[in-house]
């Protein structure tokens, strides 16, 4: 945020984050940002000083510096991208449906339709405001792929509550013809699984 060149607070950049990278990459807590803050400033890629009014201590105020302007553009356009890790926990409980009921796996996803469908609606409120400052005009880009993020995952969820029915079904006959100890898989049938998908990537390739 600080990229944009505006004096800001701890609290400001913590707001900031909320309603723009918060929605697709990370939205730190006060403590982390007045922390790296203070990496930063010792860096040399940011300055500070304390806001006062009347005679009282206000709050500090943090400028980026033209080292850390280099810093960040060195970064954005030189630095290795790492790849998205997703660490989905409503799709772990679903892995794991098996051990639950399944009106139970559909009502994590039902709450978890409810969760990124408001998600999505407040990255298309921010994106929406961010339409008043030009200098926004990559930020609100950002901010209108979590939007299309957001619904892609609500229809994903949804898709994943009529499947439920048929997975069931596929348990049930499973049961059905097997001993007490089922949905326990046949040992060792991963390994073959594993090694018929490798031979058919190393086909594709």
């Amino acid at each position: 945020m600080l990229a944009f060149e505006e004096e800001l607070s701890g609290y400001d950049l913590k707001k900031w984050a909320d309603w723009s990278i918060g929605f697709f990459y990370w939205s730190p807590s006060f403590s982390q940002v007045y922390s790296e803050l203070k990496k930063l400033e010792t860096h040399g890629f940011v300055t500070s000083r304390v806001q006062s009014e009347d005679g009282v201590r206000g709050r500090r105020l943090y400028k980026i510096t033209p080292a850390g302007t280099d810093a960040v553009q060195h970064w954005a356009n030189k630095a290795p991208i790492d790849p998205p890790v997703l660490k989905h926990g409503v799709m772990l409980r679903i892995w794991l449906g098996h051990l639950n009921d399944p009106e139970r796996s559909k009502q994590i996803l039902r709450e978890h339709i409810d969760y990124v469908e408001g998600m999505r609606q407040r990255a298309a409120a921010d994106a929406e405001g961010a339409r008043a400052e030009p200098a926004w005009a990559y930020p609100r880009l950002s901010l209108k792929w979590a939007e299309r993020y957001y619904a892609a995952e609500r229809d994903l969820a949804e898709q994943a509550i009529k499947d439920i029915d048929e997975a069931d079904a596929t348990i049930r006959a499973g049961r059905a013809g097997s001993d007490a100890g089922f949905p326990k898989p046949t040992p060792g049938v991963w390994h073959e699984v594993e090694r018929q998908v490798q031979a058919g990537h190393s086909e594709s390739d």
